[in-house]
């Protein structure tokens, strides 16, 4: 009949999927052969049907059919491992379910279900290389009785510590770890062992005997032993140390937790005590934070480095402390004046973060004064390790960040040193905004031009310009934004929009709503449904915020007007601005992810509800382009011959006001025609006052001119329809599209045979070679292998794989399924998974878009 432990495996690891199917009546003779089974006994049908079951089986196992189908008849159903014979008389290790068919072919008929356990050497495995298997295993294992006594471990296990198996055997985990937390990780034992049921992805943290001042992570996995009766008789767990991963996640936590709490305000002092608060006590034990007096006044910090021999008075901001503030360091709003050549002074006037992982215990504080009359040692002020990051902010230094740590036996390490230079990175950015927001004119200025792109990327797709002039000082900076947006198979999305308003309340939520653009346009979302999403977030923030939309409000310029006749007039803002930018605009460092709170104003719900946007797909292989507006001009479009009309695009309502659905048209363009993407300040008169008709004919007279190039062409038209300080801000998106050529791409379709994957990369490999990309064959036969492979697998439906050369090589294989593939990361003793997680790690980028007749998996190869 077989041993226990192989029915029990057979049942635990047989895979429908793979099996091959087989009816059989009551005294075992086959009654239907399948494909399958031919193919993996090579008899065929005429001859398997009327044969007894024993005779295709190995003599040996043919003598067990009695006992097989006596024991389908009591239990309902059998499991087990046979050997059966293929028709040239070769063996073949099968695993075997044999289950009742009543419900379909009558009370005497049984399903068999076969499946080849040759790719499974595994199973044939002597005790001795099992046992060296876990013996040499890097995963810590081991094996506890009933009373939760080690009976057995690995050798893996004693890098934990508490030393080789042999002194383990008898003792409990208490004996061996008294720094984990015992009762819990025995609870789970206990829970194992009451219940059968195993126990995966058992996290803790502590300390073990290996690593006493230092606390690591561990994930533990259990699992019930039970004897040939079912008995349980122990649990059998796995440990490995992941100390890493929980670190990397208390790290992203606490960059979260920054990105939530530092800025809130536009307070400088309130700014530097949240840094101080956050980093205490998951970073540090005490942090202080000291700026300029120039900082705190509002003015412009001085350019260029310090000198490090003169005394710079700093002033302390924040600080916080697990304990007492040490008496003899300063208090919130004391001056603090640092000795020459001290590391505050170093960071000060270098830029560069210090790190100090043991401090000189007899070693005196850096203050020239400090409080008390006295400097002393960092013995008596119980601090043993320090990091220094300088606050900068646009290449300027505001002040320095001191982290300590005093109760926690670990030092610093250059990990910690990152963690802080993130978070003081975050907290300058706030801290830079608040000061400049005492001035509001250059405020509200820098911080909208900051968000605004730093430069369009390069692309094979279009031949782009940009050009964004401010509103003057009496209206003030509003909320206009452009960018341009590469997505995956060589295509673009040009995205042009505005938030009503003005002042920083209005620049801020730009920086909002262009930031969720991208991140929409990272899931290759169709236009309407990335403006669908923009709506929900603009709602959404209303209602948290406790604002409610107008709803009553009348409807903009161009409501009841066909899309190809109408564009708004969303007003301007209350802060100056200087000269306008083309293609470029300032470095986005300082401010891209802070949104800090501003002072309620009186535009404060206009700079959401009511916000506009247009978003355009263009893919370069194919000349189509999909695009839909929310509230928002339609764009034009200049022909190769000069000539410029405007799309006949439905207009979708305003971000936020609630509506009917958007909607979306795709055309196609002949090569060389330019998009232009505008906001509606190109439309208004010198006054701000403006006609739907006359600000199109306006428009359409300036893009009809001629220019040598179209960066030129872009600030033409904006020198010729916006004066110098307009009254509303202006952004001006042009892009000149393009088609790749027929020798840029290659395209195969694929039948759902396995056998196909290696003809396609052969395919893939003679098109790297037609292309002098031989270079990059390694990569690429691996990418096409599993995307195939994936396909073929897990789709439906046709499959074609395409190659695409521009900026990058792109991988693409299409198929008709729906479901979007998952990177996994397998553990060590994992067999599979580990397909897209080399195609992740070898290429530039991957992912899924889906399409209206199925999804493509495409990988990016970077080629510049």
């Amino acid at each position: 009949m077989g041993t226990y432990e192989d029915r029990d495996v057979a049942r635990r690891r047989f895979d429908v999927a793979d099996a091959a199917p087989l009816l059989l009546d009551a005294r075992g003779v086959v009654t239907s052969w399948t494909r399958d089974a031919e193919r993996m006994l090579a008899y065929g049908a005429a001859e398997a049907v009327g044969t007894n079951l024993a005779d295709l089986l190995t003599a040996e196992d043919a003598r067990r059919v009695p006992e097989v189908f006596e024991c389908c008849r009591r239990d309902g159903e059998w499991a087990g491992l046979l050997t059966a014979r293929r028709k040239d008389g070769l063996p073949v290790r099968v695993m075997v379910r044999i289950t009742s068919a009543r419900e379909t072919r009558g009370p005497s008929q049984w399903l068999a279900l076969m499946s080849e356990l040759a790719d499974a050497p595994g199973w044939d495995m002597s005790r001795t290389m099992l046992e060296q298997l876990v013996d040499r295993s890097p995963v810590g294992i081991a094996i506890v009785d009933t009373d939760l006594r080690y009976v057995w471990s690995n050798t893996a296990l004693a890098q934990y510590g508490g030393g080789p198996p042999e002194r383990r055997l008898g003792l409990r985990l208490a004996d061996i770890q008294p720094g984990l937390d015992t009762e819990a990780i025995e609870e789970q034992m206990r829970h194992v062992l009451a219940t059968g049921e195993s126990v995966v992805g058992f996290e803790h943290v502590g300390r073990v005997r290996a690593a006493p001042f230092r606390e690591t992570s561990h994930m533990m996995s259990f699992t019930r032993l039970d004897d040939g009766h079912g008995h349980p008789v122990g649990v059998y767990y796995i440990v490995v140390d992941i100390t890493d991963r929980h670190r990397a996640r208390q790290r992203l936590a606490l960059l979260d937790r920054a990105g939530q709490h530092i800025g809130r305000t536009l307070d400088i002092t309130r700014t530097a005590q949240e840094l101080a608060d956050v980093a205490v006590p998951e970073l540090a034990d005490f942090v202080t934070v000291d700026l300029l007096e120039s900082v705190l006044s509002g003015a412009e910090p001085a350019p260029g480095p310090l000198s490090a021999s003169d005394p710079v008075p700093l002033r302390r901001a924040g600080q916080r402390s697990l304990d007492a503030v040490p008496r003899a360091l300063f208090g919130i709003g004391e001056v603090a004046t640092y000795l020459a050549g001290s590391p505050p002074i170093r960071c000060l006037t270098t830029g560069s973060s210090w790190l100090e992982e043991r401090l000189d215990p007899l070693g005196e504080e850096w203050a020239t004064d400090a409080r008390g009359g006295r400097r002393s040692i960092f013995l008596e002020l119980g601090l043993h390790s320090a990091m220094i990051v300088p606050i900068r902010a646009r290449g300027v230094t505001l002040g320095v960040t001191t982290f300590f740590r005093r109760r926690r036996h670990e030092a610093f390490d250059p990990d910690d040193l990152s963690l802080g230079e993130d978070l003081v990175s975050r907290a300058a950015v706030c801290v830079d905004n608040a000061r400049r927001y005492t001035r509001e004119r250059d405020a509200a200025l820098v911080l909208q031009r900051s968000l605004l792109p730093h430069r369009l990327p390069e692309q094979e797709a279009v031949e782009v310009a940009a050009c964004y002039r401010p509103a003057d000082e009496l209206t003030g900076v509003g909320g206009d934004w452009y960018d341009l947006i590469p997505l995956s198979g060589a295509r673009v999305a040009l995205v042009v929009g505005e938030v009503t308003g003005h002042g920083i309340v209005a620049a801020a939520e730009m920086g909002r709503l262009r930031t969720a653009v991208r991140t929409l346009a990272a899931l290759d979302l169709p236009p309407e449904e990335v403006l669908g999403h923009l709506d929900d977030l603009v709602a959404r923030s209303e209602y948290e915020d406790g604002i409610t939309p107008d709803t009553g409000a009348p409807a903009p310029a161009w409501a009841g007007v066909p899309a190809a006749e109408g564009a708004a007039h969303t007003g301007g803002c209350d802060a100056t601005a200087p000269a306008d930018t083309t293609g470029t605009a300032p470095d986005a460092g300082e401010t891209d992810g802070t949104r800090p709170s501003a002072p309620a104003t009186d535009g404060a719900a206009d700079a959401r509800s009511g916000a506009g946007c247009v978003y355009v797909v263009y893919d370069p292989v194919d000349g189509r382009c999909a695009m839909a507006a929310a509230g928002h001009p339609a764009p034009a479009v200049i022909l190769p011959d000069g000539t410029a009309t405007f799309v006949d695009l439905p207009q979708g309502p305003p971000l936020g006001v609630g509506g009917p659905p958007f909607e979306s048209v795709e055309m196609t363009f002949p090569p060389g025609s330019t998009l232009t993407l505008h906001t509606d300040g190109l439309l208004a008169g010198e006054e701000g006052s403006w006609t739907v008709d006359a600000g199109r004919d306006r428009l359409r007279l300036a893009l009809e001119r001629p220019a040598p190039s179209l960066d030129v062409r872009c600030r033409s038209v904006v020198d010729a329809l916006v004066p110098t300080r307009p009254y509303d801000d202006v952004a001006l998106l042009m892009a000149r599209i393009r088609r790749l050529g027929a020798d840029q791409v290659a395209d195969w379709g694929l039948p759902t045979d396995p056998a196909v994957v290696a003809d396609a990369r052969k395919a893939a490999m003679r098109q790297l070679a037609e292309w002098g990309l031989e270079e990059l064959a390694f990569t690429t036969e691996l990418v096409v292998s599993e995307l195939v492979t994936n396909a073929i697998r897990y789709a439906t439906g046709p499959i074609r794989l395409r190659l695409i050369r521009g900026r990058a090589l792109v991988c693409e294989v299409f198929d008709g399924g729906a479901t979007a593939p998952h990177l996994r990361h397998p553990r060590t003793t994992d067999e599979g998974g580990r397909g897209l997680l080399l195609v992740s790690q070898l290429t530039q980028r991957w992912g899924t878009r889906f399409v209206p007749d199925g999804k493509i998996i495409w990988a990016e190869q970077s080629l510049t």
